[in-house]
């Protein structure tokens, strides 16, 4: 399928993130007027509110709700009704009047609320890299990690949306003597995608792979700020714990896994079988460009397919216990990481801890400082036409005492 041609001139644009082809799902707001749904349409949002006040589409009135919960809730074929409808109100073409906004005019907020946050450790390039720094190379990849998607619990309440700050935590950090309480020294970013989860499950019922990918409603950028040396102070033996609470950076744009359909593609070569519970009928991967830069300069660059485990993998696995899932409840795919160094998608990795500077704007660099941006970025490559995430940016703080 090429490019499939809008009546908003900029959505036919060469390059441009947000054509016919995306119609990726936001929160926004303009001057004086409440937070609500919108979609992604070349350099405009459609005010979905806006849409069904007029009684152009029908989701029951969850687009004037300040986040997608209640939409998403509606389920999978209300959701492809409403892509359907607007693909065809949107078309080049198409006539009446539509409630327009520009983008330049919008302010974004988090477009879903964050149930329950999960993060994973799904790239085999990055668990051998941080496990060579903590391990050596002998015992890099735990025993369990070709077997089982690895993650951990974490905080729902510091999820943001691109252009939040972060602050610069402080915490405990190992010292000569015993542990100090000073500001993060080793401050790094993750370069992840997130899935949305669209539909709830019950408690005590295991969920498999094929019917986890239908509750994935779709992918936003993800950064999850990590202080290292927090993290090497209180890991062992559950884990991070403060390390990475201090905030994690979404897209405001939610890209639906009907945008990315087309680009679906195998991830890494298995090193052994898995278990039948995680076993994909069909690629769960999508061949998606992603990266990241820092004060505008590209750092790294690897592409999705290098991970090891998909997003319907990680929440079928989720489920296995029983463990039941909710509308909104966001899975980080773990840092993307190719095999070279200018692949990797942080820090850590790229400097070898600490040990390797790298240039950035001429000056050498191995972890974050204060007033510096990261952004990520990510698209897939179509026939004509390209499927963007937008921005998911975050410029750090300095600590607070």
């Amino acid at each position: 399928m090429g490019l499939i041609r809008s009546r908003v001139e900029s959505a036919n644009a060469v390059g441009c993130p947000f054509p016919l082809n995306n119609l990726p799902y936001g929160v926004f707001s303009t001057a004086g007027e409440a937070p609500r749904c919108g979609v992604a349409i070349g350099d405009m949002i459609l005010d979905l509110a806006g849409c069904e006040a007029r009684g152009l589409l029908d989701a029951g009135g969850t687009f004037a709700e300040p986040q997608l919960n209640g939409f998403m809730a509606l389920g999978r074929a209300r959701w492809d009704a409403v892509r359907a409808r607007l693909t065809a109100l949107l078309a080049e073409g198409a006539e009446g009047d539509l409630p327009l906004v520009a983008m330049d005019d919008a302010r974004m907020h988090l477009p879903i609320r964050v149930t329950e946050y999960t993060d994973f450790y799904a790239s085999q390039n990055h668990a051998f890299n941080v496990g060579v720094l903590f391990r050596g190379p002998e015992n890099a990849l735990p025993p369990q990690w070709t077997h089982m998607p690895i993650g951990y619990n974490g905080r729902a309440s510091s999820v943001v949306v691109s252009g939040t700050p972060i602050r610069r935590p402080m915490g405990q950090l190992k010292g000569e003597t015993g542990p100090e309480w000073a500001p993060c020294r080793r401050l790094d970013l993750e370069l992840e995608l997130g899935a949305v989860v669209g539909a709830d499950s019950t408690m005590g019922q295991r969920v498999g792979v094929e019917q986890a990918e239908a509750m994935i409603f779709g992918y936003v950028l993800l950064n999850d700020w990590s202080a290292r040396d927090v993290q090497a102070w209180e890991y062992q033996p559950l884990g991070p714990f403060q390390s990475n609470a201090l905030g994690t950076t979404i897209g405001a744009w939610v890209v639906t896994q009907a945008a990315l359909e087309p680009f679906r593609s195998p991830g890494a070569e298995r090193l052994n079988p898995l278990l039948p519970y995680l076993a994909e009928e069909r690629p769960g991967l999508y061949d998606l460009d992603i990266g990241w830069t820092m004060n505008g300069q590209v750092m790294g660059r690897t592409n999705y397919t290098v991970m090891y485990y998909s997003s319907a993998q990680q929440l079928a696995h989720h489920t296995s216990s029983g463990c039941p899932m909710r509308v909104g409840d966001l899975l980080g795919s773990g840092t993307i990481s190719g095999p070279a160094p200018d692949q990797t998608g942080a820090l850590l990795e790229m400097t070898q801890g600490g040990k390797t500077p790298v240039t950035v704007n001429g000056a050498p660099r191995t972890f974050i400082e204060d007033g510096d941006e990261i952004a990520l970025f990510a698209e897939a490559r179509g026939e004509g036409y390209r499927i963007g995430f937008g921005p998911c940016t975050g410029t750090v703080l300095p600590a607070e005492a």
